[in-house]
């Protein structure tokens, strides 16, 4: 599935932008390197093609401690940043089986209950299986009315189907804050060069290399 990638900056002002702006960075130099497409669509967000399974891992909260550069006393500082991994929703493709249709004609009916006409050109549409109902008397043939209401039904359809992907979709977040005790893994710029993952572990001393977009070892 394609993914979308999302950085939400933490509490710190200058240095949390800037965090965001370098693991940015890093996802950017990583799809090149897998020779992922990728768009940017807002300044912490990326879409990336076929790029859920290889990125649905780095979901979580990342801590950065280094010395700020935006500090004139270069004070060691910690940044925090929450990035978000989703599948993007696939374009949704609503395909209606006849056999569940019912389809009632009746007589289409003006103000005060007067004829229209003396078919009956009125189509009433029940979709079975949601009970959603459509009725449409406005056209003049049978044929153009329940074209019409097919139309209606298949957009009530499309708006369901897109609310449960959405809610499907949800079920990806985190629901942490970028904040301390939330951190998947530690990157450490100052006093020394480590990279810790905190579900296992395990710690990384090529810094640079990570940064730089090689994430494979991770």
């Amino acid at each position: 599935m394609n993914a979308i990638l999302t950085i939400y900056p933490g509490a710190g002002g200058d240095d949390a932008q800037d965090w965001a702006k370098m693991l940015l960075r890093m996802y950017q130099r990583f799809c090149d390197k897998k020779k992922l497409q990728y768009k940017q669509t807002k300044d912490f967000v990326l879409t990336i093609k076929n790029g859920y399974e290889l990125l649905a891992q780095e979901a979580g909260v990342h801590r950065l401690v280094r010395q700020s550069p935006f500090s004139a006393k270069k004070l060691r500082h910690t940044s925090f940043a929450l990035v978000e991994i989703l599948p993007e929703l696939k374009n949704i493709q609503i395909e209606i089986n006849p056999q569940d249709l019912k389809i009632d004609t009746f007589r289409a009916s003006g103000p005060g209950g007067q004829y229209v006409n003396k078919t009956e050109s009125a189509v009433r549409i029940t979709h079975l299986p949601t009970n959603i109902v459509f009725v449409c008397q406005t056209e003049r043939s049978q044929s153009q009315n329940k074209e019409k209401a097919l139309l209606l039904l298949k957009a009530k359809l499309y708006q369901k189907e897109q609310s449960r992907a959405k809610a499907e979709q949800a079920e990806f977040k985190t629901g942490l804050s970028p904040e301390w005790g939330n951190q998947i893994r530690s990157y450490v710029l100052h006093p020394y060069k480590m990279i810790r993952d905190e579900i296992t572990g395990k710690k990384y001393y090529n810094v640079n290399e990570i940064l730089d977009g090689n994430l494979d070892k991770l």
